[in-house]
């Protein structure tokens, strides 16, 4: 397996293919011609087709906006669907074609299978992070490759075999690798919401310090999974976390499961982001300063606005982004030491001004999460 074609370089492909193409000969494209290669030469006497197109929502389906009141959808297919019809047309029946798309649990078997009738269809996800996409790449927690073709799923299991540092790789069926990928997303955004709920308790209730309790939690590893995303702050945010809720709502709802544990978790983060506004207000109001908040994509240091929890916080409250010209309550939304390890980027914030830390990383910030007085810079 010497030749791969990659189709779509988004956030994630172009990344991924500068990876691949220090081992192997990629012959790239995108719809925006950013590509070294046309469609069809991505497709013809190529041995894999890897295809990471987007599956976007509607307009205000991504998470930054409220959306829990709006009627749930599924994603939108139509890019993918398009690309696997031109694929079949160019494809041998050795092609294997590796889809890395978002979607529900059945949707390859019941949208796509038909599509491809040349070549073999694998549902192919990654686990990334936007800031990290190569090192994730590299290093995955595991590599998931889902169809109906074992000899296909094992000759992609052997290319990634020399690209990534990775002993763990679950093969199964297609609806099993979708819903591995949307629900392992979406355990993440359970996690965030829940830590989330104890710092709201701690506000309301006062004499509790919520890292206390979320890093006893973390630690409790006999029965909870792991550490990370063990701590309390903003909540979670980029292209797929709040929208592959938002999704699920829509399948439990096509399946009939008679409950929807996705719509809570969407109303649970967006009351969330309105008790930090209010919070933020009643400061405002107080202290007679305007609300800035620091940060408006979803994460630092990345200029990703798709399902930013500080614009869903500014939903809430009367404010700007980013205004340093005055004394003012600033929201630290962003915090590289969380996301990163890294030392978070100092400010220069005005003199009498005061600083609401949810993340309770800075020594003379407010500490939301920790019920007591702010203080004032002086």
């Amino acid at each position: 397996m010497k030749k791969i074609g990659f189709i779509g370089l988004g956030k994630l492909g172009r990344p991924v293919t500068d990876v691949i193409q220090t081992k192997y000969d990629v012959k790239t494209f995108d719809i925006n011609n950013t590509g070294n290669s046309t469609f069809e030469q991505c497709v013809i006497d190529q041995d894999v087709v890897f295809v990471a197109v987007p599956t976007n929502h509607d307009d205000g389906y991504d998470g930054q906006y409220v959306c829990s009141d709006l009627e749930p959808k599924d994603f939108n297919y139509d890019t993918v669907e398009s690309a696997l019809k031109k694929i079949n047309t160019l494809s041998t029946d050795n092609t294997i074609v590796a889809l890395i798309s978002t979607v529900l649990p059945g949707t390859t078997r019941r949208r796509f299978d038909k599509l491809i009738t040349k070549g073999s269809l694998l549902y192919n996800p990654y686990l990334i992070a936007m800031g990290s996409v190569q090192h994730d790449f590299v290093n995955p927690e595991m590599i998931m490759i889902g169809g109906n073709n074992t000899e296909a799923i094992l000759d992609l299991r052997k290319f990634y075999e020399t690209l990534c540092n990775c002993d763990r790789y679950i093969l199964g069926t297609w609806e099993e690798i979708e819903a591995l990928k949307i629900f392992y997303n979406t355990f993440i955004t359970f996690k965030i919401v829940f830590c989330n709920m104890i710092q709201d308790v701690a506000m309301k209730l006062g004499n509790i310090d919520v890292d206390v309790v979320t890093k006893a939690l973390s630690e409790s590893t006999q029965r909870i999974v792991s550490k990370k995303y063990m701590k309390s702050g903003m909540g979670d945010g980029g292209p797929c976390h709040p929208r592959d809720n938002i999704a699920l709502r829509w399948l439990a709802k096509d399946l009939d499961l008679g409950y929807d544990l996705f719509g809570g978790l969407i109303h649970a983060r967006e009351q969330q982001a309105k008790n930090m506004a209010d919070y933020l207000t009643k400061l405002s109001k107080k202290h007679n300063l305007p609300i800035v908040l620091i940060g408006k994509p979803f994460k630092p240091e990345i200029n990703v606005l798709e399902g930013s929890p500080s614009i869903l916080v500014s939903q809430f409250c009367d404010c700007t982004f980013d205004d340093f010209s005055k004394p003012a309550i600033f929201l630290l939304s962003h915090s590289s030491e969380t996301t990163y390890g890294t030392m978070n980027t100092p400010y220069d914030f005005p003199n009498g001004s005061y600083v609401v830390d949810p993340w309770r990383e800075r020594d003379t910030e407010y500490h939301y999460g920790i019920k007591h007085e702010p203080k004032s810079l002086t």
